[in-house]
């Protein structure tokens, strides 16, 4: 067969489970409800730290960019994904397969950099309290989430670019439910080898690397919490941290799965199911472990749905909720600015500088707010 120059592929057919009926009727049900999970979750937790002044704060800061990007995430796929499971036109132009790899291969790469910043921000604020709001300043803060993000979307344009510039013979159907790159490379015809490094190098910069810096910040974390003199709170320190730990190699574990493995011409079901995964399952999972589970953020969300129910009580139905309770990552940390100016001004008393370390967390840990503070 001759072959034909890419752009004539005009559009793919994405496979997904059309060979298995039964995972469709299956998938169909519980990804529609995780989905819908993720977008609740995370959307509250938004809504939540940009209106109450206590959230103010780096974690949170994260945690808000977090939400936003597992939002993102999910959405680049997961609505067209239902729609394939129960349709037989499984279909999807060149260009919306070149859009839906870019976006999400760079949330993808981003929420990689941005679990390991979360871990090195509760690494200070447990293991380096008494610094914590010089060391995390508004400035740094903004720079670690927009190098996140900066630095995702510019790897993933560039595999975007140089895969779908290779020749595809005419070859249309994507063993896969989405435009995964690695199920679409397998079409092409010409050679791969430069986009096979491209991956090769980001997986090994964007999984392992952070992997290993997590795993050393929540070491660091727990030998902290071993100093604490309080039962309740290393059981409680424990508790968290595993939790944390166990949403991170889900998402890590499955992933390395996919991008460092040993190729594979022959496509299979578990690459599939592997996305789910990482995909799917890990964004609904992460607004629950991060933070639905913290007692601060319960309070929080009940004073701020409170507030909404006297206002329209107030004002009748008639009120319309202030658009600032959709506003993006950056009025996050512009939020922020203003608390953490106060902690660095409140912090740099010398009368509370002079307790050493251990002292510190002896103190802390008689506060019941302390490890959902620190922990998350």
């Amino acid at each position: 067969m001759e072959p034909v120059n890419s752009t004539e592929v005009s559009e793919f057919f994405l496979k997904g489970f059309s060979g298995y009926p039964a995972l469709e009727h299956l998938f169909f049900p519980l990804c529609s409800a995780m989905y819908l999970v993720t977008l609740l979750g995370n959307t509250g937790i938004v809504v939540v730290s940009v209106l109450d002044a206590r959230l103010h704060t780096p974690m949170y800061f994260f945690l808000g960019n977090l939400s936003i990007l597992d939002i993102c995430y999910t959405s680049t796929f997961v609505p067209l994904m239902l729609v394939h499971l129960l349709s037989a036109q499984k279909t999807i132009s060149f260009l919306g397969c070149a859009l839906q790899m870019c976006l999400s291969l760079s949330t993808g790469s981003t929420e990689c950099l941005l679990l390991a910043i979360m871990a090195y921000d509760r690494y200070l604020a447990i293991c380096r309290p008494l610094r914590y709001p010089v060391l995390m300043s508004h400035r740094l803060c903004w720079l670690l989430a927009g190098a996140a993000w900066v630095l995702g979307l510019c790897k993933s344009v560039t595999e975007t670019v140089i895969a779908m510039r290779l020749p595809f013979c005419g070859h249309r159907v994507v063993s896969h439910f989405i435009c995964e790159i690695l199920a679409v490379l397998k079409l092409a015809c010409g050679d791969t080898s430069i986009s096979e490094v491209f991956l090769l190098v980001g997986a090994i910069l964007l999984l392992p690397v952070p992997l290993a810096f997590i795993c050393l910040s929540y070491t660091l974390i727990l030998a902290t919490t071993l100093r604490v003199p309080s039962a309740a709170g290393r059981r409680k320190a424990f508790s968290t941290c595993s939790a944390h730990l166990a949403v991170v190699m889900l998402f890590y574990g499955t992933v390395i799965f996919m991008y460092m493995k040993p190729k594979s011409k022959e496509a299979h079901i578990s690459d599939e199911v592997f996305t789910v995964l990482y995909a799917v399952v890990t964004p609904m999972l992460n607004p629950v472990i991060y933070s639905l589970r913290n007692k601060e953020v319960k309070e929080a969300a009940r004073k701020v749905w409170g507030r909404i129910q006297t206002s329209r009580q107030s004002f009748g139905p008639a009120l319309s909720i202030s658009p600032r309770i959709f506003t993006p990552a950056s009025l996050l940390a512009s939020r922020f600015q203003s608390c953490s100016s106060q902690s660095i001004l409140q912090g740099s008393s010398r009368g509370i500088f002079r307790k050493s370390l251990f002292d510190h967390v002896s103190v802390l840990a008689e506060i019941p707010e302390w490890l959902p503070e620190f922990s998350g």
